[in-house]
């Protein structure tokens, strides 16, 4: 851990993600809390709050993975927040003269950006981390993730609330602005061969898609993501309905849920970074996917209060150490010049997944019941769980080539 937090990549990153952790959210909740109020409440309107949030990982998630292994990644993230700022910055401008609809923009562009920014920092990891650190690296870096989760609604709101929508906006684009400042003091790029430009952009993208399928551990871990992708799709926004029909308890207390949630992701970050020189990232996979799939179960079945945050609790805590394990297997077993497009079009799998099952839980919950689509979700993350087994067989799978074996 000292080596780590001595490493000027380290420092510079987590010091980065802060500051984008802190713009992301305040932006979040500035633009849902300010379209409400322009609209009454329209659930069209914050609707479409998530279509400009998410419909751009399904769309450049994969060019952005392609274009972090063509481009040098410090330089990639760095023009991203700059652009972030920039686009939030003129958001502001017609705040400033009336056209509140552009609101809508600022989450658009920011997310577009992030799907060309995120697979250049895990190039960054990859370059910068020593192997027999990159999971603890993570777990630090998923820490920071975590405590965002549960103070970012809060400082979201309370910025919103105090100040107004366009200083809240503007703290937005000082945040962009600060993390591009902080990653432009990292290490150089390190220099090396540009892909050959005869090869088009469609070209690469199919050399990183045989390259997964040749990978069986990256091939297995994308189909674990397919499953457990869909089974939170199903429970996604079931979380009221668990309070208020299956506990019998006022809607009010969903804020519980989810702070015991959040909570158990704090923890849950603390123990990853304690637990990542004892544990292997396959052991935390599977020790994520097996307490998912109780939990959830649990959460349905359960007809105490208890008992129902206990188990979103446990969800929580081990949440970070999931995240952790895939990542550092993720770059463990892929060599540098496919890390953008193997994060590229595995990243968007979970989300393409979970979206799709999330379409139908609200008319499948009218059709079965709050329990048994918590029940469906846990056994999808016990399939998940079965579908990983072989990562546990006496024949060890590499990691990478030349590297330390799983």
């Amino acid at each position: 851990m000292g080596k780590l937090l001595r490493n000027r990549f380290m420092i510079g990153i987590l010091l980065s993600m802060a500051f984008l952790q802190l713009g992301i959210w305040v932006r979040n909740f500035a633009v849902l809390l300010f379209v409400m109020e322009q609209t009454d409440g329209s659930a069209l309107a914050v609707s479409m709050i998530s279509v400009a949030e998410f419909a751009p990982i399904f769309i450049f998630s994969f060019i952005g993975g392609v274009w972090a292994d063509r481009w040098k990644p410090k330089k990639t993230m760095v023009l991203c927040d700059v652009g972030s700022a920039i686009s939030v910055a003129f958001v502001l401008l017609a705040l400033l003269l009336g056209t509140w609809k552009v609101v809508f923009l600022a989450t658009l562009v920011s997310s577009i950006l992030s799907q060309f920014s995120q697979p250049s920092g895990m190039k960054l990891f990859k370059q910068h981390v020593p192997e027999d650190q990159l999971q603890t690296g993570m777990s630090l870096f998923q820490s920071v993730m975590a405590v965002f989760t549960l103070i970012g609604p809060v400082l979201g709101t309370l910025f919103y609330y105090q100040f107004g929508v366009e200083i809240a906006i503007g703290l937005v684009s000082i945040c962009f602005l600060l993390s591009a400042a902080v990653l432009s003091m990292l290490p150089a790029d390190a220099k090396h061969d540009k892909m050959k430009l005869s090869n088009s952009m469609r070209t690469e993208m199919v050399q990183g898609l045989h390259y997964i399928k040749e990978k069986r551990i990256l091939l297995l871990l994308g189909t674990c993501f397919c499953f457990t992708g869909l089974g939170v799709g199903f429970i996604q926004p079931l979380g009221i309905f668990l309070i208020t029909e299956r506990l019998g308890l006022p809607k009010d207390y969903l804020q519980w849920l989810m702070s015991l949630n959040g909570t158990g992701m704090i923890v849950g970050g603390a123990l990853t970074v304690i637990l990542s020189k004892v544990m292997s990232a396959r052991s935390l996979l599977a020790v994520g996917l097996a307490v998912n799939a109780v939990c959830m179960a649990v959460s349905g079945l359960s007809m105490l209060l208890w008992l129902t945050l206990s188990a979103q609790f446990l969800i929580g805590m081990v949440t970070p150490g999931f995240q952790v394990a895939v990542q550092t297997l993720i770059l463990k077993n892929t060599e540098q010049a496919y890390v953008g497009r193997v994060n590229g079009i595995l990243s968007p799998l979970f989300m393409g997944s979970m979206l799709i099952t999330m379409s139908m839980s609200g008319w499948l919950k009218e059709q079965l019941s709050v329990m048994v689509m918590y029940l469906l979700a846990g056994v999808f993350f016990a399939l998940g769980l079965l579908i990983i087994t072989p990562l546990f067989r006496k024949e060890p799978i590499a990691e990478a080539a030349g590297i330390m074996k799983i």
